[in-house]
């Protein structure tokens, strides 16, 4: 005889497995074992299609048994919309996910959440922001949300990992495939790490488009806000910060170069009301209803993270001291007109008044030293870690 988690893991092989549909199904059965047990006249008198109907009637129980069996294994959990466990502030969403995948800490889905979202295609400055913000969260108790992505994801989950703590992935595929391979091993140090991977999806689900849009949505619903580290006008980060705002979440965005399209996303967010954070205490100060105990942040918790000796209450990124000796004024000249936006070496000569020769000497000088690096459009400040 089926039980419950069954029933809700064979609706995940439903037609439209995303769709609010199931949801108001399920409501207006009186609870998903009574939905498959539903006659077809019952089913069609509840808004379903015929094909929806016979899908019912025909459950995939061989997927239902191997999520089964996968959820035997250690660390591995199936929460469902009836379990006590699952993350309530994602309950109270208005499609929220029937079945949750999740490998790793479960316990997480339930603390005090910050999404951190943005490019796939960042600046090497934008890689930094992120990377130092989810830090600073991390250290101040929050668990730090995102969906594994290259780019702001990724540096999202590294800055937490790298602040001692904790960090969710939400994936837009099935567990058993991670996207982009890239990260396989950041999605190990993550479990490492105590951390979690979670997806709606079935566990062997490829990426496909569609996916990803509700994949946001999940980390929106999870979180007490949301943090977006640039994104551009029409990109999925605005996404996930619509979905916050439709969930009453707090949306929070990074001003960058107005010469910068990666930067276009959060201007508009903050020309809506998102919003514009200088520092993590902008985003603590905001959220004090949820985490008053969090009036500034607390010292590092240093365990070689690399980053213990910063002010985190305004993050400042400050390089190592420059190579000193001859040239040592004309270097100065030089890093001080780069920054952490691309500047252009057109720029830095007609500022620094040296000729061309000099100023790709030292900028060359500069680079090796890991000071500024040579990106499209000229060179950036590099945060030494």
């Amino acid at each position: 005889m089926p039980s419950t988690l069954h029933y809700w893991l064979a609706s995940l092989y439903l037609p439209q497995p995303n769709s609010h549909i199931w949801i108001q199904a399920t409501q207006k059965s009186g609870g998903i074992e009574k939905l498959f047990s539903a006659s077809m006249n019952q089913l069609t008198e509840m808004g379903l299609t015929p094909e929806q109907s016979i899908a019912i009637k025909t459950p995939n129980w061989q997927a239902v048994e191997r999520d089964l069996l996968w959820s035997k294994q250690i660390h591995h959990h199936l929460l469902t919309l009836e379990d006590a466990t699952y993350p309530a502030l994602l309950k109270e969403t208005h499609n929220p996910p029937r079945v949750l995948f999740v490998k790793g800490n479960a316990a997480l889905l339930n603390t005090l959440q910050v999404g951190l979202v943005g490019s796939r295609n960042p600046t090497p400055y934008g890689m930094n922001q992120a990377e130092q913000f989810a830090y600073a969260l991390a250290q101040a108790g929050l668990t730090v949300t995102s969906g594994l992505a290259r780019g702001i994801d990724g540096a999202g989950h590294r800055g937490a990992l790298r602040g001692c703590g904790q960090t969710i992935a939400v994936f837009g595929t099935g567990l058993n495939v991670i996207y982009p391979a890239s990260h396989i091993a950041l999605a190990g140090e993550i479990l490492e790490r105590g951390g979690a991977l979670l997806s709606e999806l079935p566990l062997d689900m490829p990426p496909r488009p569609i996916h990803f849009p509700y994949r946001n949505r999940i980390i929106s619903g999870l979180s007490i806000g949301v943090l977006v580290v640039e994104a551009a006008l029409k990109s999925g980060s605005l996404i996930t910060a619509k979905h916050a705002l439709s969930q009453n979440r707090e949306v929070f965005a990074m001003p960058g170069s107005i010469h910068n399209p990666a930067a276009r996303g959060c201007h508009a967010l903050i020309r809506q009301g998102a919003k514009l954070v200088e520092s993590v205490q902008d985003i603590l100060d905001e959220l004090s209803q949820w985490i008053p105990a969090c009036e500034a942040l607390p010292s590092p918790r240093g365990r070689g993270t690399g980053w213990g000796d910063q002010n985190l209450n305004h993050i400042s990124p400050h390089p190592n001291p420059l190579p000193l000796g001859e040239g040592s004024a004309s270097i100065r000249a030089i890093f001080t007109q780069i920054s952490y936006d691309v500047t252009p070496i057109d720029t830095i000569i007609l500022q620094s008044g040296l000729t061309s020769a000099e100023v790709s000497s030292i900028l060359l000088e500069l680079e090796l030293a890991g000071h500024i690096q040579s990106v499209a459009g000229g060179y950036v400040r590099v945060l030494k870690k």
